[in-house]
């Protein structure tokens, strides 16, 4: 073992509490607010199966979980064209509100320095009676 690694272990649930420290999660209601004043781009890495089950919010960018950090880096030569600055609020939802967390905190490492997540993520905005457009719907 090198000298600048440690044997510490940790369980998810500690490693969660972690990452969420060094976040400035936020409630449904303020996801909302920003983005419609166009502070915050909302990005849904649900799976496919939910986003087709439960509906997609309007506005969000869909990007899978796998692909988030290569859509997301304003350097990267496979950007989204929303992904224009490392001072962009982004905003992430999973299902709820846990492997949202994690990918928030994995595009602070990139630079993104206002990237967060949803508490509850997208069960809770949508118990929250936020905007969604259901399966079968068109905008």
């Amino acid at each position: 073992m090198s000298e600048h690694q440690t044997d510490e272990r940790v369980g998810i649930d500690e490693f969660l509490e972690r990452v969420r420290s060094g976040l400035d999660r936020i409630e449904p209601r303020v996801a909302h607010e920003a983005y419609e004043a166009g502070d915050a781009l909302l990005v849904d890495t649900r799976y496919a199966a939910l986003r087709e089950r439960d509906g997609l919010i309007p506005g969000a960018l869909v990007v899978e979980r796998n692909e988030l950090e290569w859509r997301l880096d304003p350097w990267g030569s496979h950007r989204a064209p929303e992904a224009d600055s490392h001072d962009l609020r982004v905003v992430v939802f999973c299902n709820e509100g846990y492997a949202s967390s994690l990918a928030a905190a994995s595009l602070r490492q990139l630079g993104l320095h206002r990237a967060t997540d949803v508490i509850g993520g997208f069960q809770a905005w949508k118990a929250a009676g936020l905007p969604v457009l259901l399966p079968g719907t068109t905008p």
